[in-house]
């Protein structure tokens, strides 16, 4: 059964957690004893209703001040598929939670009061999740019950999405708008009577008929070597695999695949996935790869296909959403983590910070928590990467305080150079 992975974003107290609830609710995956429990909370807390948010708010602060702090991840299924949701925060001091939440999501699903219309919040996360290149984005106007079910309410904020939208979505992204009533169920999984006006999908619908098989076989091969199995045993004395998860592409029985750095070749001789052979795999499966010869290989380095080798890289551009309290400047060493590489970066410029509402670039010396910025970084070894526009599996990294060992940013490669240019870059 195909897994999809969703997450949800939006401002504070714009409904993320009740329509998540709700969804659940409506697709009857809550159990009984979680559901009066839900129950007794709500009546506690003199409510007339069950609250539906309780269900993913799961920190006490959380519950205290009603609000999302943690990225809560909630699994539910259908007949048609399973789904994985990342909860995020909607508040600004939680962009970076956001970030982790959206990391692996197919489907954004963007949330808007229909009483206070497109925020800075909202341009923010639709902005994050199109760096973060996912593919299709779900804009939920929510609480219309608020504004009377207003039609022109929900065209005026669809507009005005849509002409920020247009400005930074990338080719083949699939931006779609639907009124919902989170706390009653309209258009959650049921359709409404109350927006007659609206002839389009329910949340649900779009959920379970979206199509978003990832093309990844058809990039270049790469898989980055986690492992070398050497068993040193009787039985498997000359025993040597090379085992990782390809990142993307197909490896066959008898390719010719190139070893980075050392850039030394050989031919696949067999394909192993726990004790079964196969002739080829795939993109997102983890396997060991044996080969015809020894070559050097440890890990930290990639098998590529022979002809589809990345750039080695030891200067890249690229946009970095910065996770930390300290701030990143001009000078600083950091490890840039690429896969299953750890080399060290420096900050070589900081181009411009970006502010998502207005898509303005503004010079700066030193990056704040939250600050989504384009960067130049010096690597003191190469990486074999991609762009992340070309390939999403292997032109991400992130970047680790070497004092602290805590991850500080989170970046998109958009540029890679083999050496450090000369000249200026024009971004």
């Amino acid at each position: 059964m195909d897994i999809l992975r969703l997450n949800t974003a939006g401002s504070v107290d714009d409904g993320k957690s009740t329509l998540i609830g709700r969804l659940l609710f409506d697709t009857q995956s809550i159990p009984q004893d979680k559901l009066e429990a839900i129950a007794a909370s709500s009546q506690r807390k003199g409510l007339d209703f069950v609250d539906l948010s309780l269900l993913t708010d799961g920190l006490i602060a959380e519950r205290e001040q009603g609000i999302t702090i943690d990225v809560a991840h909630v699994y539910f299924s259908t007949p048609t598929r399973k789904y994985i949701i990342a909860d995020s925060p909607g508040h600004v001091e939680y962009t970076r939670n956001m970030v982790t939440g959206a990391s692996t999501a197919q489907v954004s699903i963007i949330l808007i009061d229909s009483r206070h219309g497109v925020v800075e919040q909202t341009y923010r996360h639709f902005f994050i999740s199109t760096l973060l290149r996912i593919p299709k984005v779900l804009v939920c106007v929510n609480k219309m019950d608020l504004v009377n079910f207003s039609q022109d309410i929900f065209s005026n904020i669809v507009s005005d999405f849509y002409a920020f939208a247009e400005k930074i979505k990338f080719e083949g992204q699939i931006i779609d708008f639907i009124p919902v009533c989170s706390l009653h169920g309209d258009n959650i999984a049921k359709g409404s009577d109350r927006m007659p006006w609206y002839e389009g999908k329910t949340l649900l619908q779009e959920l379970e008929t979206t199509n978003l098989k990832e093309n990844n076989d058809e990039l270049p091969a790469r898989m980055p070597v986690q492992y070398v199995v050497r068993p040193r045993t009787d039985e498997f004395h000359d025993y040597r695999g090379y085992a990782g998860k390809i990142s993307s592409g197909v490896f066959k029985v008898g390719d010719t695949v190139t070893a980075l750095p050392s850039e030394q070749t050989s031919v696949i001789k067999k394909i192993q996935k726990f004790e079964s052979s196969l002739e080829e795999a795939h993109s997102k499966e983890s396997v060991t790869l044996l080969l015809t010869d020894d070559i050097d290989i440890s890990r930290g380095n990639m098998l590529v296909k022979k002809g589809q080798e990345p750039t080695a890289a030891k200067y890249i551009v690229a946009h970095v959403c910065w996770m930390a309290h300290e701030p990143l400047s001009i000078g600083k060493v950091y490890w840039l983590q690429h896969g299953n590489q750890l080399v060290k970066a420096k900050i070589d410029a900081i181009q411009h910070v970006i502010i998502p509402n207005t898509l303005e670039h503004q010079s700066a010396t030193q990056l704040k928590l939250n600050d989504i910025a384009v960067l130049s970084l010096k690597l003191a070894h190469p990486i074999f990467a991609d762009t992340f526009a070309t390939n999403r599996s292997n032109g991400g990294f992130i970047c680790v305080d070497p004092g602290t060992n805590n991850t500080v940013g989170v970046g998109f490669i958009e540029e890679l150079y083999e050496s450090v240019p000369v000249q200026e870059f024009a971004i």
